[in-house]
């Protein structure tokens, strides 16, 4: 994402998220926990622009995404999505499916890692959104279910075909995606969908310590990790090889890089600056 910006100013506030930014940690909190924070047309389009403006100011170095209440994420609101879905022509339903896949580029292509915090129901869409961070903190009352295939539709929505068989395996991301059925946090854990397993009701401060750990660190190596991952997914080996030569020597010129030499001679912690 490109740093240069427009002539519009920065987004101060948000209908549908609460965002705290904190020495280079955005926490970003899903807000409607009457409905376990069922995503809506505004939320969907909120996420997408966030996370571009974020992008573009380099001033983020981690995200949380987390939810409020009791659950993290339970999908796309039925009343308000699904509803009014049915009214739509092919034209505005493939806005609209287009619109929710770029929320999953964007936390791709985000040049920060996110951690998402999940407790309790991470489901439908919300389940993706977990699954498309590069951190999936959980306590034991999580449970991710990919409902799609329950309302009619493919289990392959938002990405989710192409990320699940990388995350957990095409055994595993078939069941999954083709039942539907709830996994729970043990299981999760166990198949690689989460990354970290706390005690109950401790998600959220475990993420913000991971949060604060990688803003503390190396943030263009830690960028540059995120986007290699991403990218070399579909690479043949000799071409990945080829962009990580490419990459490290871009790397080994910046200032980062010497300041580690320098720390490791001068026995200190190194001054990470991301440059």
């Amino acid at each position: 994402m490109s740093p240069f910006t427009g002539s519009a100013a920065r987004t101060a506030d948000w209908e549908h998220l609460r965002v705290r930014l904190a020495d280079g940690v955005a926490t970003v909190t899903l807000t409607r926990p009457e409905k376990l924070n069922a995503l809506t047309f505004g939320a969907y389009a909120d996420l997408r622009d966030l996370l571009a403006e974020l992008s573009r100011e380099r001033a983020v170095r981690a995200l949380v995404l987390a939810g409020e209440g009791r659950g993290f994420c339970s999908g796309g609101d039925v009343d308000e999505i699904i509803g009014a879905t049915l009214a739509m022509d092919t034209a505005q339903l493939l806005d609209f499916n287009r619109m929710t896949g770029h929320v999953v580029r964007a936390i791709r292509e985000c040049p920060f890692p996110v951690i998402a915090a999940v407790h309790g129901v991470a489901a439908g869409a919300g389940a993706v959104l977990a699954l498309a961070a590069d951190f999936r903190v959980a306590d034991p009352t999580a449970r991710f279910a990919f409902l799609f295939t329950r309302v009619g539709l493919s289990g392959g929505d938002m990405g989710a075909a192409y990320l699940l068989p990388r995350v957990v395996g095409l055994g595993h991301a078939t069941r999954l995606l083709m039942l539907g059925d709830p996994v729970r946090a043990p299981e999760a854990e166990r198949i690689g969908l989460v990354s970290e397993l706390t005690e109950e009701g401790r998600a959220d401060e475990a993420a913000a310590a991971l949060a604060r750990r990688l803003a503390d660190g190396p943030a263009l190596a830690h960028a540059q990790t995120k986007a290699l991952l991403t990218a070399e997914l579909d690479m043949p080996l000799a071409a990945s090889i080829e962009l990580d030569a490419s990459t490290q020597a871009l790397l080994m010129n910046g200032e980062d890089y010497a300041e580690f030499h320098a720390a490791f001679t001068e026995k200190r912690p190194p001054k990470w600056q991301g440059r």
